[in-house]
């Protein structure tokens, strides 16, 4: 099996190859960045990582070369940086919204600089790789997932906030992972835990206390959701704290850079042959047990069970069923199925569709962009929601992307 990784000079790779390690099968990993002195790095590293695996490491900066022949394609990318992200994390502070680089303005910004690459990506892959799947894991996942999709690439996006909850609150239930399952719902970065299964019996109640801990949101929320919002709902249910936060606080992209900074330093040291614990900083905490349990249900179809973006298909009544929805699914060689979940809440079913809306309007900016395509997508976010809010921002969007969006110059 060939594994290529589209944005492999990334400071993650090391914690994805880490766990290629368990894949027998494995012949190549093929690490593909246009960054080659990073990518050289990182590609060091990783083979050091798989020393004692027959597995090969590839560096290229050609895409179609690293494309070519893969059985699985990986996309991890970041267009513009870390320099992109502090921006998406700041402007839209200027008009008093939330700057996060996956929701709100910025993570719409986000989206306007990935989906063409992405889509570009896939259709090499589909003329150049080996009838792959396509394992999204570039944020905003739901939005590029529903991109990728709607072209007809063979496709699933992945998150690794379900796989976090998971292996936390088995450890806090002193049990297996293997031995709990999510009832996980929503859309990325916008779901709920709304019951934690072991052995048949939901153990959520015993959890609230802990998880309004973990999520950094009131015990008396939790309580009366009945369930386990993700730390991304921060940005909707203490929306003003936050924003005051932000507003005082470095930017999560300057923290991350500075980490960057350190590990890529660190990764240089041919002595180095394990993950250093500052990688733990980084983010993406069980990005590999995830990604890997993933790759392989969709390539030996043991109809294990993880937190997947798909279609709708008619799962939820209230969404369309060419919306891409985030739960837990069972998964094989065909793809991901959803499991039966519990009836939704109205409080979430509301806030699930408003922010699906969003997602169907962001896609076609991404794909057909113009001034008034981008106003109506912020128009319709939740955190947003207001005329003058929606063009200002808007303005500041397209000042802050011009390189990288054709409507914007």
């Amino acid at each position: 099996m060939k594994i290529a990784v589209v944005g492999g000079g990334s400071t993650y790779t090391p914690e994805l190859i880490d766990g290629f390690g368990k894949f027998g099968q494995l012949a190549e990993v093929a690490l593909i960045d246009p960054a080659q002195e990073r990518l050289a790095i990182v590609g060091g590293f990783a083979q050091r990582l798989l020393r004692d695996h027959p597995a090969k490491v590839t560096m290229t900066s050609n895409v179609d070369e690293g494309l070519d022949g893969a059985d699985v394609v990986i996309i991890q990318l970041r267009v513009g940086g870390q320099a992109a992200r502090i921006s998406d994390e700041t402007f839209p502070l200027e008009c008093d919204c939330i700057g996060q680089e996956t929701t709100g303005a910025g993570g719409l910004a986000k989206a306007l600089r990935t989906v063409p690459v992405v889509l570009d990506i896939a259709e090499r892959a589909a003329r150049l790789a080996n009838n792959a799947w396509i394992v999204n894991f570039t944020n905003p996942v739901g939005i590029v997932t529903r991109a990728l999709l709607d072209a007809g690439h063979k496709a699933a996006g992945l998150c690794n906030v379900a796989i976090g909850f998971e292996r936390r609150f088995a450890a806090a239930l002193n049990v297996s992972p293997e031995e709990v399952t999510l009832d996980h719902v929503g859309l990325n970065h916008l779901t709920w835990e709304q019951a934690v299964y072991v052995n048949g019996h939901d153990r959520l109640p015993e959890l609230l206390a802990p998880a309004a801990e973990l999520v950094q949101l009131p015990l008396s929320l939790l309580e009366r959701l009945s369930s386990v919002p993700s730390y991304y709902l921060k940005y909707f249910y203490e929306h003003d704290e936050v924003l005051k936060e932000q507003r005082t606080a470095p930017s999560r992209g300057e923290k991350v850079a500075a980490i960057e900074s350190q590990l890529l330093e660190m990764y240089q040291d041919p002595a180095l042959t394990q993950k250093p614990e500052l990688l733990g900083q980084r983010g993406g905490a069980f990005y590999s047990e995830a990604a890997v349990g993933l790759i392989e249900s969709l390539t030996n179809g043991d109809n294990r069970v993880h937190a997947v973006n798909v279609r709708n298909n008619g799962f939820w009544d209230f969404l369309a069923d060419d919306a891409v929805i985030e739960v837990s699914c069972q998964v094989n060689a065909e793809g991901a199925k959803p499991l039966r979940a519990l009836p939704i809440k109205p409080e979430l079913k509301g806030l699930i569709a408003n922010v699906s809306a969003y997602e169907e309007l962001a896609v076609d900016a991404a794909i057909n962009g113009s001034w008034d395509k981008v106003y109506r997508a912020l128009l319709a976010h939740p955190l947003i929601a207001q005329h003058e809010k929606a063009e200002q921002l808007t303005g500041k969007l397209a000042a802050a992307n011009s390189a990288y969006l054709a409507w914007a110059k």
